[in-house]
Parts: C-alpha cells; sequence; structure tokens
C-alpha cells in the first residue's frame, strides 16, 4: 500500500483555482520529487497535503486514512513532517536549541539524546556549530537544520519543498547528497526541487506537473530521459 495518496486534488487561493485535480502516489522508502514550470502549483501540492490550504476537491490518504484538510499538528502525529520553502529557523536560539524544537512533542530522553548525536553524524556541519546562533549559520547550515530538526520528529514522510533553493553548487551537493543518504537508510521524500535534472537522478518516480494537472510521470530515470521533458523542462 502506498504510504501517501493524493487523489484528484483541487485547490487555490481565493477565487483563483491553481490545483486542478492533481493526483500522485509515494511508496514506502522512495524519493519521488515533483517538477514543472513556475506557477504549476508545486509548492501548492505541499500546503494543500500538508492542512495549510483546503482543499476543495480530492482526498489526501496517509497510510490508508483519509487525512484530507486534517490541521497540520495532527498530521505531525500521524508522521508526516514538512519542511518548507526558505530558511525558517529561530535565529536568536542556538543549533541545538532549535534542533530539539523539532522533538518538542517527545519528552527528553537518553534515546532522544542518542539520536541528536546520530543526527551530528549525517550533519557534522551542525556539530561544529550547535552553541552558535542560528541566524548566523550560513543558508546552506539552516536548510540542513531545518532538514535535522524535521527527522528528529521520526516521520515516515518528509515533505521537502525546494532544499537546494538559492544556495551554493557545492552547497546544493551536499543537500542532494544527504538526501541519498537518507533514501539508503529508508527514509520517505516528497521532494519539490528547481534542480529538476539532479533531482530527477536520485529520484525512484516523479511527477511533472503544468499549469496545476499532471502533465508527465514515471521513473526518475523515465523522466528524465524523456525528450519532451528535457526540451519543455530540462532546458535541454
Amino acid at each position: 500500500m502506498a504510504l501517501l495518496e493524493v487523489r484528484h486534488l483541487h485547490a487555490g487561493y481565493g477565487k483563483l483555482e491553481i490545483l486542478k485535480g492533481v493526483s500522485l502516489q509515494v511508496e514506502p522508502g522512495q524519493v519521488v520529487s515533483i517538477i514543472g514550470p513556475n506557477g504549476a502549483g508545486k509548492s501548492t501540492v505541499f500546503k494543500t497535503v500538508f492542512g495549510l490550504l483546503p482543499a476543495r476537491q480530492g482526498q489526501v490518504v496517509l497510510d490508508g486514512a483519509d487525512v484530507t484538510n486534517r490541521p497540520p499538528a495532527e498530521l505531525l502525529r500521524r508522521g508526516m513532517a514538512y519542511v518548507p520553502q526558505g530558511r525558517n529557523v529561530f535565529p536568536l536560539m542556538t543549533v541545538e536549541e532549535n534542533l530539539l524544537l523539532g522533538a518538542y512533542t517527545r519528552p527528553r530522553s537518553t534515546e532522544l539524546d542518542s539520536e541528536v548525536e546520530r543526527l551530528y553524524e549525517t550533519f557534522p556541519v551542525l556539530r561544529e556549530s550547535r552553541r552558535k546562533r542560528a541566524g548566523d549559520l550560513s543558508g546552506g547550515q539552516q536548510q540542513m537544520l531545518e532538514m535535522a530538526r524535521a527527522l528528529l520528529l521520526k516521520p515516515r514522510l518528509i515533505l521537502l519543498d525546494e532544499p537546494t533553493l538559492g544556495l551554493a553548487p557545492l552547497v546544493f551537493k551536499e543537500i542532494f547528497r544527504i538526501v541519498e543518504n537518507l533514501r539508503r537508510l529508508g527514509q520517505t521524500i516528497l521532494m519539490v526541487e528547481q534542480n529538476a535534472a539532479k533531482a530527477l537522478e536520485i529520484s525512484d518516480y516523479a511527477y511533472v506537473l503544468e499549469l496545476g494537472q499532471n502533465r508527465y510521470e514515471g521513473s526518475g530515470q523515465e523522466i528524465g530521459n524523456d525528450d519532451r521533458v528535457r526540451r519543455l523542462y530540462l532546458g535541454r
């Protein structure tokens, strides 16, 4: 059974309808990417799935349960985490304080401390900066902090919205390396990513959206090698 199913989803802002029947699914342990031009509705999918924007029609099903229009707090408890676009850290708090906020629903314990240490192994730059204020980190380091904070919730599914937006090439390579490592560890990820070609390289499956509708879908390799996709969306 799919971990996440989005069925014929419609959503928008005011009178403007952005999503016009989007459907997708994510199997456990997969990295699935959503690509498409600006304005295709990629980030709107995430906001609707995570309960930040009401669905007008359609369903969001998480592990067999209908969670359409459920509040984000409930979705967090059910195992869905969301890392939105931009930098969303508490700038005056330390890196470690920010990190522990990811586990605010869990009591402080030896197990939690061990998980923090394992995260520092995955994100060594955060260990080096654990006593620094989060606002003093670079953009790439703040992105890693947000990803690590989401992982402390032990989510079954992470929604990653444009994780490399505005980052230097060397930094976004590190972000992709971390995503690949998380997949090897069995983490399920649904990702919207501006660097479509690189996202397709590491994706088990991918969806191409255009004007709020499904245009193409297939394995990451199939989509990356499709001449129509390469011409229309990858600039090749």
